[in-house]
This record gives structure tokens, sequence and C-alpha cells, in this order.
């Protein structure tokens, strides 16, 4: 599909919400990742094995992995954005990716 920059809805805290659009929910099965925990200290790292940069703390386990999870949505959301920006006005080619393992 060729696409140009559309207009995104608007989310929570200025940044974009990409529920709804069915870009954004093939993207929550488009693969299997690994998330890591380590407790240090009073508080409890995390992060995503396989793509740098994503990463959180909190207090417990629960709020760990449910900041995580908002990490990625955030990172993603972010890196689409930024992606149609750098594109706006081009022709590009835009197409669902899934990975099978």
């Amino acid at each position: 599909m060729v696409g140009t920059h559309n207009t995104l809805p608007q989310g929570p805290h200025g940044l974009f919400d990409f529920r709804g659009v069915g870009v954004y929910n093939k993207v929550k099965f488009m693969a299997k990742l690994t998330a890591v925990y380590k407790k240090s200290g009073k508080w409890y790292l995390g992060w995503i094995e396989e793509i740098p940069g994503i990463n959180t703390q909190g207090k417990t386990l629960q709020e760990t992995k449910e900041n995580l999870k908002e990490a990625l949505l955030l990172i993603l959301e972010t890196n689409r954005m930024l992606s149609r920006k750098a594109v706006v006005g081009q022709k590009v080619i835009r197409e669902p990716l899934s990975l099978a393992t």
C-alpha cells in the first residue's frame, strides 16, 4: 500500500493513540518478545531482551510488568510517528510484517 502522512489520533499525555487503528492491532501479535526481570534492592528492573532501550522499573514485579508493556507501546508509537514524519509528502510502501517462529 502506498501512503503518505495522515493525521494521527491523539492519546493520553499528548502521545499518539493507535488503539483501534488497524496497524496498532496487528503490532500486538507480530512476534513473541522476551521480558527479563531482575530484583535490585527494593526495586524490580525489567527490559525487552530483543529490543535495546525498552526498559523500566517498579516497586513490585506486577508494576514492573505493566510499566514494561507501556514502555514498549510508547516506543512503538513514537517510532511510528517519527518514521511517518520523516516521509511526509513522499510515496512509500507500507505493509504489515508478520514474524512466525
